[in-house]
């Protein structure tokens, strides 16, 4: 198993990159933001998952073990390919997945393309166990919900879902405080 690579970045592809690590150039898969953030010339490490098939070898990279151990958690479940996985990492935050998890909240994993609602069942019903919560489940709100909703109405305004998460995450902490209507109008301005 490779745990963890570290080098040169050479060649920066669409969600993939080539990365030189002792004279080897690597072909890494990786999660759509972390791609974007990679330049030739980089020096960068990753921790990574090598997925073994019967005619190939495909090596996947993580910034960090939190998104590695997700990865592998939700490859784990029936149905749930690296792609649709890495897709999952892209359109979610760690955070995001495991507050969707913990909260019994499919509907968030509905909104990640190639997850429909039968899969994103078997998703929080496979890995429920599996994940622990971030905080005591009591202290955990059903902020996601109004996450998942303003989340639904920006994708349904054709922004992206990475867009979406990120102009929700530009919110200070007054304004995630705020109802839906509050948080998608400030999302709002953040794009202009």
């Amino acid at each position: 198993m490779i745990a963890s690579i570290s080098g040169e970045i050479t060649q920066v592809l669409e969600g993939q990159i080539v990365i030189m690590v002792g004279g080897v150039g690597l072909l890494l898969n990786l999660p759509e933001g972390t791609c974007l953030a990679c330049k030739p010339g980089d020096k960068r490490a990753f921790h990574t998952y090598l997925v073994v098939r019967e005619d190939q070898l495909t090596l996947y990279g993580f910034e960090t073990l939190e998104e590695r151990d997700l990865f592998v958690n939700l490859i784990g479940v029936g149905g749930i390919g690296p792609k649709i996985a890495l897709a999952t990492l892209t359109a979610l935050t760690p955070e995001t997945i495991r507050r969707a998890i913990t909260g019994d909240q499919p509907e968030i994993f509905a909104n990640v393309p190639g997850i429909g609602k039968k899969t994103a069942q078997k998703i929080i019903l496979d890995l429920q166990g599996k994940i622990q919560p971030l905080e005591p489940l009591g202290a955990v709100a059903r902020m996601d919900e109004i996450d998942a909703e303003v989340i639904e109405a920006l994708t349904a305004l054709g922004y992206s879902i990475v867009e979406a998460q990120t102009a929700l995450q530009s919110l200070s902490r007054d304004e995630h405080a705020a109802d839906a209507e509050t948080r998608l109008r400030k999302a709002l301005q953040y794009f202009s």
